[in-house]
């Protein structure tokens, strides 16, 4: 959405980064706890970058999810989890009540739709209004009256920009670099296609494009809209979120602004909450792109524990060294044993 809400002198009056900002790192801060799915940032995105759709994939018949997951031609990927109201969620330790006054345990599994309040239902005499209201499909299997009613999970999904960027130290060609505000890009005129930032990424995020399309044969992701930046413009994904669960800004401002988001949760009774990419020591550097979730990384099909496969090179060799001077030696002893 237009920024508005979240002053800061590094940002202009329509949420873009203001001339003389280059050094600073920005990134994006995603608050999955007020993601309607409404997809506008999936739209926005395609639109700006000229996108291609996406051949490989067809109708999913998953959910509301027809996008699958990110790739060359999905630069955002709205994820739409459901689960039944009995689904324990991450246990969080001294959580008071409700907003309301309605008390409630950690790991319960409420935390969708109903912190804006109840349904009224239909009006009497409205049609629809006399329909008996039938139980959920959970994975091929109808929920028991226990599981009567179920929660949204919805989470707008990008590309990470990783501090300590795998896809950027593996390539070959310098196609993808850092940018003057410590975003990620892939040049699509530099790259060979040779595919090996694909699979250094630890997120799955980067593909190459099929045969066909533009640029078919190159790998793509999001530039978090470098070339709106340059132009001192918010990406389109977040200037089109009407919630503002896509936020950008400085990186270290959002970090700051996560952490009270967190304890306001955390404060309300809202069980699973935790911010993901937030954390500098993990095993990518911490991330430019960062959640905060709602249950376990891996229900919204993200890794628990990702890291940079390059981070552990430095050892390897070490290993290698030591390794080589031991068939080296033995060698050696094996000649002069010979000359006896």
């Amino acid at each position: 959405m237009t920024h508005s809400a979240h002053a800061s002198d590094r940002l202009n009056h329509a949420g873009g980064p203001v001339p003389g900002t280059e050094g600073t790192r920005f990134g994006f801060f995603t608050d999955t706890s007020v993601c309607i799915g409404c997809k506008a940032c999936e739209v926005a995105c395609k639109e700006w970058n000229q996108v291609p759709e996406r051949t490989d994939t067809g109708f999913t018949g998953d959910s509301m999810d027809n996008t699958g997951d990110l790739g060359a031609d999905a630069w955002r990927h709205v994820a739409f989890i459901e689960q039944p109201r009995g689904h324990d969620a991450m246990p969080r330790a001294g959580l008071g009540p409700l907003v309301g006054g309605e008390a409630r345990s950690a790991g319960n599994g409420r935390a969708g739709l109903e912190w804006f309040g109840q349904d009224p239902g239909l009006p009497p005499g409205a049609h629809g209004a006399e329909a008996i209201p039938q139980l959920p499909i959970f994975n091929g299997e109808p929920a028991s009256p226990a599981e009567d009613g179920f929660r949204w999970l919805m989470s707008s999904d990008v590309c990470k920009h990783c501090s300590e960027a795998a896809c950027l130290e593996v390539c070959p060609t310098g196609a993808i670099f850092y940018t003057e505000f410590d975003t990620v890009v892939v040049q699509d005129d530099v790259c060979n296609g040779c595919g090996y930032c694909v699979t250094a990424c630890p997120y799955g995020v980067i593909e190459r494009r099929s045969p066909g399309q533009p640029g078919g044969g190159g790998a793509f992701k999001c530039t978090l809209c470098y070339d709106r930046m340059k132009g001192n413009q918010q990406p389109a994904c977040a200037q089109a979120c009407p919630t503002d669960s896509i936020q950008f800004g400085p990186l270290e401002e959002l970090r700051a602004r996560a952490d009270v988001r967190a304890e306001e949760l955390i404060g309300a009774g809202v069980p699973g909450v935790q911010l993901y990419g937030h954390d500098q020591g993990d095993g990518v550097g911490g991330n430019g792109a960062f959640f905060l979730l709602l249950d376990e990384p891996e229900v919204y099909g993200l890794p628990p524990d990702p890291v940079t496969p390059t981070r552990n090179l430095g050892e390897i060799w070490r290993w290698v060294g030591v390794a080589a001077a031991g068939v080296v030696a033995a060698a050696g002893a094996a000649v002069l044993g010979g000359d006896r």
